[in-house]
């Protein structure tokens, strides 16, 4: 089920998997648990917000997608995929998937090529960035039966499913933009 680059994780590093009742007949998996101190989020979808940017508009981040075994890989920049450090910092948010909706290629499989892909394109923050790197590996998958992902779709279900890694995720998406919104008012109503 889980294929290994040798010689990157021991099989002490890797966290259990629990059969799946539905897919089980199928050879599939449910999710391994998420590991915040070791940040592996297995097939999950990963959110980091971008200085200055998510300051003014906290809904806008970056984004990667992760492995079963729970390693991230976001598309960091013109042909730059990276592995296991998200080019932003550490994920404030956490969408985790069902692996038992996968109708198309093996989630390992499809996340390792939508990185290959993304290895060899110019990056776009309007057009082709992190959240279409994300998009893709989901349309490869044919992740819930569906081939149309793209990058509104990944942010309106970020917005709508994720989870905040703890306090400290929610602090660092929301208080740079509340200290802005805080000096703006006294600012507005001393001045």
């Amino acid at each position: 089920y889980q294929r290994r680059v040798r010689g990157i994780m021991s099989d002490s590093d890797q966290p259990p998997l629990v059969p799946a009742a539905e897919g089980e007949e199928r050879g599939e998996r449910q999710s391994a648990r998420i590991d915040l101190d070791r940040q592996r989020f297995p097939h999950c979808i990963v959110w980091t917000p971008l200085p200055l940017l998510s300051w003014l508009f906290p809904l806008i981040g970056h984004t990667g997608i992760c492995t079963a075994d729970g390693v991230i890989h976001d598309f960091a920049g013109p042909y730059t995929v990276t592995v296991d450090s998200m080019a932003f910092g550490n994920p404030t948010k956490y969408w985790q998937l069902d692996p038992v909706k996968i109708t198309d290629m093996e989630w390992d499989a499809a996340v390792l090529r939508a990185s290959q892909e993304y290895r060899g394109r110019m990056h776009n923050l309007f057009c082709d960035n992190c959240h279409s790197h994300v998009a893709y590996a989901l349309n490869l998958m044919g992740y819930d039966r569906k081939s149309n992902w793209n990058m509104v779709h990944i942010a309106i279900y970020l917005l709508l499913y994720s989870r905040f890694t703890g306090i400290g995720g929610f602090l660092k998406t929301y208080l740079p933009f509340l200290v802005l919104v805080a000096i703006i008012l006294i600012v507005a109503f001393v001045f």
